[in-house]
């Protein structure tokens, strides 16, 4: 189901509490909504469809990959970008990293840990920090 998108910056900037195997329909609900918003979305983490989960979407090359319990373990080449967020207006300026190294649980509560580089890396560190209250 397409949700709308939060836009409560109180709400955006708490802490996400850990997702589990009971969460596939705000996954689902999340990977609904990421695909209504396309043309101005390439990510988006639970907080933002009103659900406190560690649950993350990311559009990688044109195949949607979610993410429960997100973790960056490594990080890399530090580079200043702008950003903008679909529950914020405007873009604001942060740090990133080029190569991130993320552990995770896939849609099955699979354990996973994946290298990302590049644009897939960015949008995986601004969705994880809104996982952590950090409102980009």
């Amino acid at each position: 189901m397409v949700r709308a998108v939060v836009r409560d910056t109180f709400f955006l900037s708490q802490k996400s509490e850990p997702a589990g195997r009971d969460d596939d329909e705000v996954i689902k609900d999340l990977l609904d909504t990421l695909q209504a918003n396309r043309e101005r979305c390439v990510g988006m983490a639970a907080n933002m469809i009103g659900v406190k989960k560690r649950i993350i979407v990311v559009s990688t090359g044109g195949v949607d990959m979610a993410m429960l319990n997100p973790v960056i373990i490594k990080k890399s080449m530090p580079y200043e970008t702008q950003e903008g967020c679909l529950s914020l207006e405007g873009s604001r300026k942060t740090t990133r990293f080029e190569t991130i190294e993320v552990e995770y649980r896939d849609r099955s509560y699979k354990r996973c840990r994946q290298r990302f580089k590049g644009w897939t890396a960015q949008i995986i560190q601004h969705e994880i920090d809104h996982c952590d209250g950090i409102v980009i």
